[in-house]
């Protein structure tokens, strides 16, 4: 699910959400962890709700922040 950093910008018909959060299950961080040899610095080992910049139809910008125990505190952590 995509979101705006600043939600005062979701009324510009130009501008486009630069948030994505995300969750990752227990099964995945379980995989990922199996297959550390595989991953790269932007595996994720620990479940939860996660966010990075990202537009939607693009590759992240950055890191990805969490975990965060739910969608809301993610979002929260996102925007300002």
């Amino acid at each position: 699910m995509y979101y705006y950093s600043d939600p005062a910008r979701e009324t510009d018909p130009y501008a486009l959400p630069d948030c994505e959060v995300f969750h990752v299950t227990k099964l995945e961080c379980a995989y990922n962890r199996a297959n550390l040899d595989h991953g790269d610095e932007y595996t994720i080992v620990d479940p939860g709700w996660y966010w990075w910049p990202c537009f939607p139809g693009y590759l992240p910008d950055g890191d990805a922040f969490g975990p965060f125990e739910s969608e809301k505190k993610a979002v929260e952590d996102c925007t300002y």
